[in-house]
């Protein structure tokens, strides 16, 4: 098994990386927590990883903190959570966040995440409860979100737009849906990056 990967990032598309280790690109898909953490490409980045093994499959998943990862193995070991869900958890909600909802019984922000409905979200609160009472986090580092933006606004890149809407597809939104949070963000943030739209969008649709 790879538990981790340090190299070299030659490419981020969210939500897949691309990592060189010694002349060896890996294909690894990340949460977009992950993703805000990452260096520029070409950039040296350290990530402690999971794999999956399936029949037709080698997938390889990324986490820039060890207790995403350890929220990740806990999340796929639920009854009908498997990793893609468990990525697309993990890039709506923080870990700090979801072990909260957890902890507070508070189904309501579980089901704004996408693939969430109400039962597997009471399913996640009673499978993971006991099991994330000792969690260990990490140092956590806060975002936040800044609507000035210095100087004249960059002419918007139609590549950024439709990667974020690429991205949020991929992690289980609907096309319209994401097309439209997308398009909001922009409006808001003009010549923001894709991961900077993918951002703003996902706090957007989890706050509701």
């Amino acid at each position: 098994m790879i538990g981790r990967l340090k190299g070299e990032l030659l490419e981020k598309y969210p939500p897949q990386l691309v990592i060189d280790v010694n002349g060896v690109g890996y294909e690894v898909d990340a949460s977009m927590n992950t993703f805000y953490q990452l260096p520029e490409v070409g950039r040296q980045v350290t990530l402690f990883t999971h794999m999956v093994v399936r029949e037709d499959a080698q997938l390889l998943y990324g986490f820039y903190e060890r207790s995403e990862r350890s929220l990740f193995r806990t999340l796929i070991k639920v009854n009908g959570v498997g990793p893609k869900l468990a990525l697309t958890i993990l890039s709506g909600i923080s870990v700090n966040e979801f072990v909260q909802s957890v902890q507070h019984q508070d189904t309501v922000a579980l089901v704004r995440l996408p693939g969430v409905g109400k039962k597997t979200a009471e399913r996640l609160i009673v499978e993971m409860q006991d099991k994330l009472k000792d969690f260990m986090f990490d140092d956590a580092v806060e975002f936040t979100l800044t609507d000035d933006i210095g100087g004249a606004a960059p002419v918007m890149q139609v590549d950024n737009r439709a990667e974020a809407e690429s991205a949020l597809v991929a992690l289980g939104y609907k096309p319209v849906q994401a097309s439209k949070s997308i398009a909001q963000a922009e409006k808001s943030m003009p010549g923001a990056s894709s991961e900077e739209l993918i951002r703003a969008a996902l706090k957007s649709m989890v706050q509701g």
